[in-house]
């Protein structure tokens, strides 16, 4: 897609970002506007992992798309990311830990094949980036695993998750993240996806979603109504902390008043959006 550079760009939203927000909007500030590292988790960096090879899978032939050839990229593909991301080698105090992390990898990558064929499939996309301009000049982007389109047309979204299948508390913030590709691949291309797919591949379990012209116009007005949200809280300097059982993983606990800490002030910088086409905006969105 490309974008005109007299274009105004309110700002910009990925489905994490959001998801931040929506989670806790003093988490969304630790990482939008703070821009506080945090540690490489080994679960995190495990995903990265099965992503890269499934990415890799399909680019051998067809027939050549097996459970052994599978296994046969996760070391060269584990290799490359620490060649990328040296720090990942302290992920693990010792080689059994590693091997042990290394196996629970190759299980979820087994576990794929049972899903599906991919000797059946020839993916349109992978790792697409896709942004769209809404009306309101809010920027969405964000990166689609897999994009599958049939002979006749039609669309599915695919997004492999190494997690299990969330329950019912969870399963609504995973739609809405994969809502938000269909909004954006909506309105970048004015194809409605005939599917949204989401993999399990911690429990083997496939969520399938059909959306229509509603949904993705519901989750527009969702989607904008949380940028109105960050806005204010941009504009009033007010990060408000929520606690929940996310709060387990969080690396921020102590700048977190929920756990007796202080947020250091909030940075006095211009934020930015930097688009594909190199135009630039006033509210920045990583």
């Amino acid at each position: 897609m490309t974008l005109p550079e007299e274009r105004t760009i309110i700002g910009a939203l990925s489905p994490s970002r959001a998801g931040d927000f929506m989670t806790c909007p003093l988490l969304y500030r630790f990482r939008v506007i703070d821009q506080l590292p945090e540690r490489p988790s080994p679960a995190a960096v495990r995903g990265t992992l099965v992503h890269a090879v499934l990415e890799r899978l399909y680019d051998l032939p067809a027939a050549a798309r097996t459970v052994a050839a599978a296994r046969d990229l996760l070391e060269p593909e584990w290799r490359r990311l620490l060649a990328e991301e040296p720090e990942y080698a302290g992920l693990f105090a010792t080689d059994e830990e590693r091997d042990a992390w290394l196996a629970r990898a190759r299980e979820m990558i087994e576990r794929y094949f049972t899903l599906e064929d991919p000797r059946r499939l020839e993916p349109a996309e992978r790792e697409m980036y896709i942004e769209a301009v809404l009306d309101s000049g809010l920027l969405l982007r964000g990166y689609i695993d897999r994009l599958d389109v049939a002979p006749t047309g039609e669309v599915r979204i695919v997004d492999y998750k190494t997690g299990s299948a969330p329950g019912p508390e969870f399963e609504a913030k995973a739609l809405f993240q994969m809502k938000f590709y269909g909004l954006a691949l909506w309105r970048a291309r004015g194809v409605v996806p005939r599917m949204l797919q989401l993999m399990y591949l911690g429990s083997g379990e496939v969520v399938r979603y059909v959306p229509d012209e509603a949904d993705l116009r519901a989750t527009e007005r969702k989607v904008e109504a949380l940028w109105a949200a960050i806005d204010r809280a941009l504009r009033s300097r007010e990060w408000r902390a929520r606690r929940s059982r996310l709060c387990d993983w969080c690396d921020h606990q102590a700048l977190c008043p929920e756990f007796g800490g202080t947020p250091p002030p909030v940075p006095d910088r211009e934020p930015r959006v930097t688009l594909r086409n190199g135009a630039r905006s006033a509210t920045d969105e990583l």
